[in-house]
């Protein structure tokens, strides 16, 4: 039987994570079907108990990766209280994946401003007008909250509310994972140390 040669992909040599990751989300840009920039975002709850949904990437540079949310909201109230999260980017078509684990902390408000007016109208409205997380009684309550700031900001623009903002992942570690032929994967992680990245290759 021929042994497996292993060869290494071109990721394996890179000397830090962000031009990588760039390239990885371009390459999902081009593949992915809808959403390249979606993400598992990981938090846990004041017991410890962890928890997980999908958030869209909004914003990333070596200061870290950026999302919005209402900080009222299930996810914003967890972040809050640990100024700790993980995400996991997994792009299908690609067979890739990314990890990153990092400290948190919130965007200016001259940032979330910003992102929040380059929202569609209908998502400001939304972002008003939604208890995020919290008990809906129907559908219906949900749609009468809806008119009632459609109505309320029928003219001009439309403030960004004080709850919701944006918060920023500084990675502590970033993982590159690519799919390998009997599961034997190329696993690459860059660890922060002071201003530089320690990279590591581990076993699949």
């Amino acid at each position: 039987m021929a042994e497996t040669q292993l060869t290494d992909n071109d990721f394996t040599v890179s000397g830090e994570p962000y031009a990588l990751f760039s390239q990885w989300l371009d390459d999902a840009g081009k593949s992915e079907p809808n959403d390249p920039n979606a993400v598992a975002l990981a938090t846990v709850d004041t017991d410890g108990m962890p928890d997980v949904r999908m958030v869209l990437l909004k914003g990333f540079d070596p200061q870290g990766f950026v999302f919005y949310t209402n900080y009222e909201s299930a996810k914003g109230q967890e972040i809050l209280s640990t100024m700790k999260a993980a995400l996991c980017f997994h792009w299908k078509s690609l067979r890739r994946q990314v990890r990153v684990r990092g400290l948190v902390e919130k965007v200016s408000d001259a940032e979330a401003d910003e992102y929040f007016a380059s929202r569609p109208r209908g998502s400001r409205i939304g972002a008003w007008a939604s208890a995020q997380s919290r008990p809906l009684e129907s559908r219906f309550a949900l749609e009468k909250s809806v008119a009632e700031y459609t109505a309320r900001y029928a003219i001009g623009e439309i403030p960004r509310p004080p709850h919701w903002s944006g918060f920023r992942i500084k990675p502590v570690a970033i993982e590159f994972w690519h799919d390998r032929p009997f599961r034997l994967h190329d696993r690459v992680r860059f660890e922060a140390d002071g201003g530089d990245w320690k990279k590591t290759r581990l076993y699949p």
